[in-house]
């Protein structure tokens, strides 16, 4: 068996190479719209007086909304005194779990693409080597679907909390008889909601990828070889006894 780094670009044009390469790009896009995402919501306050009043909501990943402060410190709005409030809610665990399976498919689509284009008269000739890319490759596309799901209940839930309804129900003012609460001002959440799609686009990819791995694998092989070999035995003309 030849041994040592041999560049070959033809896996590329295969499909075993070239969904891994789109796997490398998609987690890319699924980490970058998700994981470096800032916004601001504007909360228009309506006096009974007539006289308005501004608060700005800045929330960012990893959406810990509970730390995020309404009122900074005990103030006056609209003739009342308004202590200190936070937004309710927390969905850094489902944020932080999508950009960590990101992440991680990342760096293995290079290790991956690295073996492909490197080492594959190597990879080819092991047994180890497909099995364990394949059980991975499964195990990932699982990840996907369950990262995607988290992440999706998690931005729903951050939406709840920075939108009209959720700041009326956190901010105690707004529960005045004279004082209403509105968001004027919603940040843009294109970003977030295309990262659930690319979520849900990776674990599709990484599902199909995982047949043509599954076919380097020796336990394609053998399948194949003994229905080759049924086949070939149904085959066989058994001739008449005489």
């Amino acid at each position: 068996m030849m041994t040592g780094f041999r560049l070959n670009l033809a896996p590329l044009k295969e499909p075993l190479g070239f969904i891994k390469f789109v796997e490398w790009l998609t987690a890319i896009f699924a980490f970058g719209s998700c994981g470096g995402y800032s916004g601001t919501n504007i909360v228009s306050l309506f006096c009974g007086e007539g006289r308005n009043e501004t608060l700005n909501v800045t929330f960012s990943y990893p959406f810990r909304l509970n730390l995020v402060a309404l009122l900074e410190a005990n103030t006056t709005l609209c003739n009342h005194s308004v202590p200190v409030t936070h937004l309710v809610g927390d969905s850094a665990s489902s944020a932080q779990f999508f950009v960590g399976v990101a992440i991680i498919c990342f760096l293995y689509s290079i290790v991956a693409l690295l073996v492909y284009l490197g080492y594959m008269h190597m990879y080819i000739d092991s047994d180890f080597g497909p099995m364990f890319d394949f059980g991975l490759t499964a195990a990932i596309a699982f990840l996907w679907l369950v990262c995607s799901s988290a992440w999706a209940k998690g931005l729903q839930n951050v939406k709840d909390a920075t939108g009209t309804a959720g700041i009326t129900s956190t901010l105690a003012l707004c529960k005045e008889s004279d004082v209403a609460c509105e968001v004027t001002d919603f940040a843009n959440m294109r970003t977030l909601n295309v990262s659930v799609v690319f979520g849900y686009l990776n674990m599709i990819v990484w599902a199909g990828n995982a047949w043509f791995v599954y076919k380097e694998t020796r336990w394609h092989s053998q399948k194949y070889t003994a229905q080759q070999g049924s086949g070939a035995g149904r085959g066989q003309h058994v001739p008449a006894a005489i």
